[in-house]
């Protein structure tokens, strides 16, 4: 499983299971053939039909089935329904509607409206199964609540076992969930059989919510296991949701409420697959002003520990990079996480928050990139000015390219910065061995188009194409699916499909 954490060897596989790629969360997709003069010429394919119904936060998912070949995207919305969409010409294969949403009317605050499946689903090869959490408004009158569900990838038929009930699941272990303000935003994962939901609250804070991780097995979905956070708040709602280093698992949490000494807020957790709480240093990370982080609502919730293992001579370093609504880079040994203030390396790298996925290159030589969105303070003009000259924009950057470096100590700096128009989240796709890497961001909320960057340079080599690559309904966090030859992004009602020339 440690090769998870290499993109240019994740996602070898035909098929996209999880959110960005891999249980790692790396964002490395490759792409045979897709250099940077190919992607020069990638433009959005008129042919492809991708119109489903609903609001889109979710990454979309690939799917080839081993019965009959076929190449699927596998889409969720907030209108709690489930697509297979033909990779190829965007043709509806299956639908399943799962209920109904919840109007933002029946919930104390939040920002999505209707508020149906939001976090990126999960698919099981083994089972040919793809699971994910609905919000949705009973039938009984009990009123909003968290419904799991299972369904074949090849038909959409619902699994047996499901759907569970997340709050009455928890309720018969003597625990108590408040579907009504809980929220979940994350990524999904599967590890050892056992599927695994992240929860925060909604956008507001509002209520008595918790961050919490639930477990359901997949063999036996009616016995849930779970931890969450001690005090109020410290939601688990980064969109990358769960990582998973073929080890443990990590989770980072946002603030808690009120909280005068430190209880699980501000935090990198690392959890076994029996959600059981360490008391460990060896197991969380907190920086030393989690208080003042907390006070002023700075987080660690925003975006998803992301594992780097860093070539070490004949051995590896084994890394984990946090970064937080404070703009600042956290590097921590994956091994003993340091407790509070334990960090090996912290580093201001962004004059904003930073609320989105990252994306992790190894290159050959095994340096590492890390890509994510957010206003970098380290970007002079000795790393943005030739950008903005070849652009033509007087606009800041927006993306941001770290160095991170174990010998001869951790360190973090900033190799490049870029504009993308907006606010997505990026990914990396690679050729073979690692060759040709491109940095691929939406401009979500911005110009909603494409942009392309050469990893190791910063060079341009798309920079959102012609009238009809524009996009819209591009949704805050959006990121990119690579599959198939070609780059898949979701917008409201509809995928839209680039290919490269």
């Amino acid at each position: 499983m440690g090769a998870a954490l290499l993109p240019r060897g994740e996602a070898r596989a035909q098929s996209v299971l999880n959110y960005h790629g891999a249980p790692s969360r790396s964002g490395g997709y490759v792409m045979p053939g897709l250099t940077s003069a190919r992607a020069a010429g990638i433009h959005s394919d008129p042919a492809f039909d991708g119109r489903v119904d609903g609001n889109i936060y979710a990454q979309p998912l690939f799917w080839k089935s081993p019965k009959t070949n076929r190449p699927l995207l596998l889409v969720a919305t907030e209108d709690d329904i489930v697509y297979a969409l033909d990779a190829r010409s965007g043709k509806v294969v299956w639908r399943k509607a799962l209920g109904h949403p919840v109007k933002r009317s029946a919930l104390p605050c939040g920002n999505i409206s209707p508020l149906g499946i939001t976090g990126t689903p999960v698919i099981d090869d083994a089972k040919a199964a793809i699971y994910l959490d609905a919000m949705v408004d009973a039938e009984d009158g009990s009123g909003p609540q968290h419904l799991v569900f299972g369904l074949a990838v090849d038909d959409g038929s619902v699994l047996p076992g499901f759907p569970v009930n997340v709050a009455q699941a928890l309720k018969a272990r003597g625990l108590t969930f408040t579907p009504v303000v809980q929220n979940e935003r994350g990524a999904l994962a599967i590890v050892d059989r056992t599927l695994f939901i992240p929860y925060g609250g909604h956008y507001g804070d509002c209520g008595p919510y918790h961050g919490w991780v639930v477990g359901i097995p997949l063999d036996d979905p009616h016995t849930v296991s779970a931890w969450s956070t001690r005090a109020e708040g410290g939601g688990v709602w980064a969109p990358g949701g769960i990582s998973y280093d073929g080890h443990s698992m990590f989770v980072s949490t946002g603030n808690t409420k009120d909280a005068q000494d430190w209880s699980d807020g501000e935090a990198v957790f690392r959890l076994g697959t029996d959600l059981k709480a360490s008391t460990s240093s060896r197991d969380f990370f907190a920086p030393a002003d989690w208080k003042d982080l907390d006070d002023s609502d700075r987080d660690l919730g925003g975006t998803n520990p992301l594992p780097i293992d860093l070539p070490d001579g004949g051995g590896v370093t084994r890394l984990i990079l946090a970064l937080g609504k404070d703009g600042k880079a956290y590097l921590l040994n994956r091994d003993n996480l340091g407790g509070i203030g334990g960090a090996l390396a912290v580093e201001q790298v962004a004059r904003s928050a930073i609320i989105t996925a990252p994306a992790l290159y190894i290159a050959p030589d095994g340096g590492a990139l890390v890509a994510f969105e957010g206003r970098g303070s380290g970007c002079g003009e000795g790393t943005f000015g030739r950008l903005r000259d070849l652009l033509g924009s007087s606009s800041g950057a927006d993306l941001v390219v770290l160095r991170i470096q174990a010998h001869p100590s951790p360190a973090i700096s900033t190799a490049w910065c870029g504009s993308a128009g907006g606010r997505g989240a990026p990914i990396v796709t690679t050729t073979a061995g690692g060759s040709n890497p491109i940095v691929w961001m939406v401009g979500a909320g911005g110009d909603n188009r494409l942009h392309g960057f050469r990893a190791d340079t910063g060079d341009p080599v798309f920079t959102g194409g012609g009238a009809t690559d524009a996009m819209v309904g591009l949704r805050h966090f959006v990121t990119i699916l690579a599959a198939d030859g070609r780059l898949f992004i979701a917008g409201d009602d509809r995928i839209y499909a680039f290919t490269p020339d």
